[in-house]
């Protein structure tokens, strides 16, 4: 049984890929985006008000937590598409793995946000940022954005079998926005009102940003913070990967 659940899981994320072969644009714009970001806040924008340091050095790992978080449009609208066209009820009434089509969505999508971040990490260092720490804590910082960006994905897959249609995935993705802006990305919550500092602090992403500067040796590190930069994505896994899971069990009947 297990290996005929591995083989439907990957045959839906194959399904995934090719798909990628055929929208090549849609997926280069979800890699370019975020360094369009970095090079904006980095140079036009600037400043990193109450940051001791390069700026550089306090931003770059707050775009990477931010990447995370962002980009689950493409996600949302395949998991749309598929329930408005029908497709999904199709692959129910096939002789595969309950969920093998969410479990296909994630893996491509993780594949694409792995890239995503080589990306971003690459451009990082050409812009002059440098690390400070050992390998284990590089890979380290890696797999906590991406445990970060997995529990993300969940949420995006709940809310996209929520709304149902394509055209209401934009009306949903404005929910994602203040988790990214309201946080630790581009600014320190010490220099922010104090109300304001506390909401920012207690983001979700906010307390991978400040786990991952503390790996990487950065400004804006503080140590202890591993701890919630792991048990708040499990936290949100623990509520939505169910919740969606259920309700794509639910669809049809």
């Amino acid at each position: 049984m297990t290996a005929y659940a591995l083989t439907d899981c990957w045959t839906m994320t194959r399904r995934e890929l090719a798909h990628w072969a055929r929208q090549p644009v849609q997926v280069l714009v979800g890699l370019v985006f975020p360094v369009m970001l970095l090079l904006m806040f980095g140079y036009l924008v600037g400043g990193g008000r109450g940051i001791e340091g390069d700026y550089l050095d306090f931003l770059v790992p707050g775009m990477l937590a931010l990447t995370m978080a962002f980009g689950l449009e493409g996600t949302m609208l395949s998991v749309t598409q598929d329930l408005d066209r029908g497709v999904i009820d199709r692959f129910r009434s096939m002789p595969v793995v309950n969920g093998a089509v969410l479990v296909g969505r994630s893996a491509a999508d993780m594949l694409q946000s792995a890239l995503g971040l080589a990306i971003l990490v690459g451009v990082g260092f050409a812009l002059g940022w440098r690390v400070h720490c050992s390998p284990a804590e590089f890979l380290g910082a890696m797999g906590l954005l991406l445990f970060f960006r997995f529990a993300m994905l969940w949420i995006g897959i709940q809310l996209a079998l929520v709304a149902g249609k394509p055209e209401m995935v934009q009306a949903v993705q404005i929910l994602v926005w203040p988790v990214g802006f309201l946080s630790n990305a581009f600014a320190d919550p010490a220099s922010m009102p104090g109300w304001l500092g506390t909401v920012v602090e207690w983001n979700p992403m906010s307390q991978t940003a400040t786990a991952v500067r503390d790996l990487l040796g950065g400004p804006g590190g503080e140590p202890g913070h591993i701890w919630a930069a792991v048990v708040w994505p499990l936290g949100l896994l623990v509520v939505f990967f169910p919740l969606a899971v259920r309700r794509f069990a639910r669809l049809s009947r």
